[in-house]
């Protein structure tokens, strides 16, 4: 992280921070609100998003096998596409995909070093 108090914008490119941004667009556009508004509330969005994922989600286990198509790693972010992928959950539940794409970051809560 950048900046004391700066978290990914990882979930701004999810369904509910698409919706989000949208809406923050078009209330700028309209002059309802100031661009410095909108950036303070994707500021939010972002901290509440990692907040409550580290928070709310149980921890679960899985094993998964593919074909490793490509991976990268720039600015401290590992990102992996993987082919013809089959999940095996708890309770040996199992999960294909054909593609799947894995983003990992280190997450540090600010003020962690």
């Amino acid at each position: 992280m950048s900046a004391p108090g700066a978290y990914y914008e990882l979930y701004r490119r999810s369904s509910i921070g698409a919706a989000l941004m949208d809406s923050l667009d078009a209330l700028i556009q309209d002059s309802k609100i100031q661009p410095q508004l909108a950036m303070k509330i994707l500021s939010t969005f972002d901290r509440c998003s990692a907040d409550a994922l580290g928070e709310k989600l149980r921890s679960t286990r899985l094993s998964f096998k593919g074909h490793l198509d490509v991976y990268r790693f720039c600015d401290d972010v590992w990102t992996f596409i993987i082919k013809d992928v089959q999940f095996k959950m708890e309770g040996n539940e199992l999960v294909s995909a054909e593609k799947i794409k894995i983003v990992a970051n280190n997450f540090k809560k600010p003020g962690e070093i």
